[in-house]
């Protein structure tokens, strides 16, 4: 079974982008501190890549930003790569099944959230307000 649970925090505003055939596709950091402290009394804090796919990384894009807490449940992939010198090097990346958003969004002073970040790929039409000042009809 290959599961993993990570708490973190986003080092870095989320990236969304697209495959060539149109699925979306959401990448961020995410700072996981460890529980214990090092000998100098410092807590010391793993950085992993998360990858997100379709709805769930359109979300994570649409509503966190650098600095908020999630839950990421996901799996652990492992992929083999040469850098520019020809060395080479293994990454270690999470596919996200699941994100949770821990940070509660923001108020402003008269109590009302914060919009969502824009949409960061082609935007999808947006519902308006219709005004109808006919009478209902039943």
């Amino acid at each position: 079974m290959n599961k993993v649970i990570l708490i973190g925090n986003l080092t870095r505003d989320p990236e969304l982008s697209e495959t060539n055939s149109g699925i979306a596709v959401c990448r961020f950091g995410l700072a996981v501190n460890r529980q214990y402290s090092s000998a100098d009394g410092e807590r010391e804090t793993d950085f992993f890549q998360v990858t997100a796919w379709r709805g769930t990384g359109e979300n994570v894009a649409r509503y966190c930003k650098k600095g908020h807490k999630v839950a990421v449940v996901g799996s652990i992939q492992m992929r083999n790569y040469e850098d520019r010198e020809g060395v080479k090097r293994t990454a270690v990346d999470i596919v996200a099944q699941d994100v949770e958003f821990l940070t509660q969004r923001a108020r402003d002073d008269d109590g009302q959230y914060d919009e969502p970040a824009p949409r960061r790929r082609g935007a999808k039409p947006q519902l308006e307000a219709f005004d109808d000042d006919g009478d209902i009809p039943f």
